[in-house]
């Protein structure tokens, strides 16, 4: 399985297009932020001291948080290609058990997924520091760290149970689009969770990506919103939070991290499982 998952990861980055397009979204976020998103938000906070900071580090939470769906998206381009080649049978007929092949794509994209997150993650650093933000904590690192594996792992079973219904390049190819777009809303990095209908903010606080950038938010937002918000009074500070997404209430309840936890957990296996049973019927 390890030879297989190698002969994967070489394929996806020998595959400069590839890599690309498993950013593009990213960089089409960062684009829409600088242009006019960032000037647009930060212009109705005047009275907040390092406002431009406060969303920098907001921005910066959601976009490790997408890139932790478009790459391994776009990691699994491997095996929709093989099988639109039917290289698929080849490997099939080789001696590697087909519990191997299968783990062999999901390790390769949860892999591709966590170095391309950690890549984002330097450039997001570069780019608060450009900003005149500070240096991650050695805390907040293993912290951001810990939830890029944890979102990897539920994002790589979400997308895998997606594209193991596409058997062409271009049904895949489509799906990406279409993630891609709408993955910035879904996680509410175009609008504020908190401007958007009652209806799309319940879809997205059941969307499990939404509760990795919920996590990455509280984590990398944390001292900026001290410092935005120092001597603010507590209700003030709860309304910033639950309109930009930093935490959910469903109903009068608010959702620990705990259980944000606990959804990325159980979303990754239930999905995985589906996944698996989906590429098995496919098989019979």
């Amino acid at each position: 399985m390890i030879n297989f998952t190698k002969r994967n990861l070489l394929v996806f980055f020998k595959d400069k297009a590839s890599v690309f397009f498993s950013l593009l979204s990213v960089f089409i976020i960062i684009g829409m932020y600088a242009l006019f998103l960032g000037d647009v938000w930060t212009s109705s906070m005047t009275d907040i001291p390092g406002a431009r900071n406060l969303m920098d580090c907001w921005i910066v939470a959601g976009l490790i948080a997408v890139t932790s769906v478009t790459t391994t998206m776009g990691a699994f381009g491997t095996m929709v290609e093989d099988k639109s080649k039917k290289i698929i049978k080849d490997i099939h007929s080789s001696p590697l058990p087909r519990i191997s092949i299968a783990g062999g794509y999901i390790l390769s994209a949860f892999v591709i997924g966590v170095i391309m997150c950690v890549v984002a993650l330097v450039l997001c650093q570069l780019y608060l520091l450009s900003g005149g933000g500070a240096l991650f904590s050695g805390v907040q690192l293993l912290k951001i760290f810990a939830l890029i594996l944890l979102s990897t792992f539920s994002n790589t079973a979400l997308v895998l149970f997606v594209v193991s219904f596409f058997e062409s390049n271009n049904a895949y190819s489509i799906a990406s689009t279409i993630i891609g777009t709408i993955i910035g809303f879904l996680t509410g990095i175009y609008i504020p969770i908190g401007q958007l209908p009652e209806g799309v903010q319940t879809v997205i606080k059941v969307f499990p990506p939404s509760h990795s950038a919920l996590l990455l938010r509280q984590v990398i937002m944390e001292d900026a919103i001290k410092t935005g918000f120092a001597g603010a009074p507590t209700e003030m500070v709860d309304g910033f939070k639950e309109l930009m997404g930093v935490t959910f209430k469903i109903g009068e309840t608010t959702v620990t991290p705990l259980i944000s936890i606990i959804v990325l957990v159980l979303s990754g296996f239930l999905f995985l499982g589906l996944s698996l049973l989906s590429l098995s019927r496919k098989k019979r």
